[in-house]
C-alpha cells in the first residue's frame, strides 16, 4: 500500500498558504478543485517535496469550488509571481484556452483531473477509468445476480469524474475496455444483469448529495446498490440509507478514504473504497515542476501521463491500511 500523510483539514481551506522555501527559492503552486480532506493528503505530499527540494510551494484550495473561483486563484498566483502551477481543473475541456494561456507564462501540469487537449506538460493522477472499473468490480462481486444501481458524483465536467463513471458502468455491464466511450447521463443502461437507473450530480454540495440519495431511494425502492464517485458521496448515501432503514439491504461502494467511509467498511456497511494516492499527486507535481524550472525534462513521462497506483480497500486489508495511515499521521506530527 502507499504511504498516507495528513495535515490539518482547514489549514488552507479559504486562503493560499505560503510555502517554506527561502525568498530566492523556485516558486510553485498546487491548486485543488475545492476543499476536502482528500486535498489535505495531496498538500502533504507537496509539502514533503517542498522540504526535500528546497523550493517554495503555495497551496490553494478554491472555496467555493467553481470555475470562476479557481480561475481567479490562478490569476492571483500569476500576478504574485510563480514559476510553475499544478492544477486539478474543474472543467478541463472548457478551461483549455485559459490553461493554454497559463502554460504560455509558467510551467503547467495537471493533477487529479486532466485537461488532455491543453498545453500542460503532463498529467499526474490515477487511471480513473481503471479505478472506476475496480469500483464496479466491488459491486459486481457482491451482487452476482445483478440488480439496479445508482451513481452519485459531484460534477461530470471534470475529466476524472467522467472516466470514473464510465469505468463503473462498463464493468457492471460487462463491456470491453474503451476509455473513449461516454454514455449519456440521463440514459438508463442495462447489461450483464445490471441496470444503471441514474447518475446524480450535486455540484460538490454535501447536503445536495444526501438529498439526491434520498430521492433515488424513493424513486427506486428495489435499488440494489449505490456507488459514490467522490469522497463525500458514499457517506451521504449512508446517511440517506440510515434515514430509510436500509443500511445493509442496499450495497454501497465508494471512492477515497474519508473517516466515515473507513468506519463503514469496518462495520460492514460499505463494500469497499478505491483509494487514490493523493499524497503522490502533490509530491510528484512539485518534483516535476521543480525539475522543469531547472531546465530538466527527464521526469516528464513519455506518454504525458504519470499514473499513480490506487488501492482497493475492503474489510480484508482495512487494518493494514489504517495502520499505515496512523503511522503516517504520527510521523507528520514530528
Amino acid at each position: 500500500m502507499w504511504k498516507y500523510v495528513l495535515i490539518p483539514a482547514l489549514v488552507c481551506a479559504l486562503f493560499a498558504c505560503g510555502g517554506g522555501g527561502g525568498s530566492g527559492a523556485t516558486r510553485l503552486a498546487f491548486v485543488s478543485n475545492g476543499v476536502d480532506p482528500f486535498w489535505d493528503v495531496a498538500a502533504a505530499g507537496a509539502r514533503a517535496a517542498e522540504r526535500e527540494l528546497g523550493v517554495s510551494v503555495t497551496v490553494v484550495f478554491p472555496s467555493p469550488g467553481t470555475i470562476d473561483e479557481q480561475r481567479q486563484k490562478v490569476q492571483d498566483l500569476l500576478v504574485r509571481g510563480v514559476d510553475g502551477i499544478a492544477i486539478s481543473p474543474i472543467d478541463g475541456a472548457n478551461m483549455t484556452p485559459f490553461l493554454d494561456e497559463v502554460a504560455g507564462r509558467v510551467h503547467l501540469v495537471t493533477q487529479d483531473s486532466d485537461a488532455p487537449a491543453s498545453k500542460r506538460r503532463c498529467f499526474i493522477g490515477v487511471d480513473n477509468y481503471a479505478a472506476g472499473r475496480a469500483c464496479g468490480r466491488l459491486v459486481r462481486e457482491a451482487l452476482p445476480s445483478g440488480g439496479k444501481v445508482a451513481l452519485f458524483v459531484g460534477r461530470l465536467e471534470q475529466d476524472n469524474a467522467r472516466l470514473r463513471r464510465q469505468g463503473v458502468i462498463d464493468e457492471l455491464l460487462g463491456r470491453s475496455v474503451d476509455r473513449t466511450r461516454q454514455d449519456a447521463v440521463d440514459a438508463e443502461l442495462s447489461g450483464g444483469g445490471f441496470t444503471i437507473v441514474a447518475t446524480r450530480t450535486d455540484d460538490s454540495i454535501a447536503t445536495q448529495a444526501k438529498a439526491n440519495a434520498e430521492d433515488v431511494l424513493v424513486k427506486h425502492p428495489d435499488l440494489a446498490a449505490m456507488v459514490g464517485l467522490f469522497a463525500y458521496n458514499a457517506p451521504a448515501c449512508l446517511e440517506a440509507l440510515r434515514g430509510a432503514s436500509k443500511v445493509g439491504a442496499i450495497k454501497v461502494a465508494a471512492f477515497d478514504e474519508q473517516d466515515a467511509t473507513l468506519a463503514a467498511i469496518a462495520a460492514g456497511e460499505v463494500l469497499g473504497t478505491v483509494s487514490q494516492n493523493p499524497y503522490q499527486y502533490g509530491y510528484q507535481s512539485v518534483k516535476i515542476l521543480a525539475a522543469l524550472c531547472r531546465g530538466d525534462e527527464s521526469l516528464l513521462p513519455p506518454s504525458g501521463v504519470l499514473a499513480t497506483e490506487p488501492t482497493v480497500v475492503t474489510a480484508a486489508n482495512l487494518a493494514q491500511f489504517r495502520a499505515e495511515l496512523a503511522a503516517a499521521i504520527a510521523a507528520s506530527k514530528g
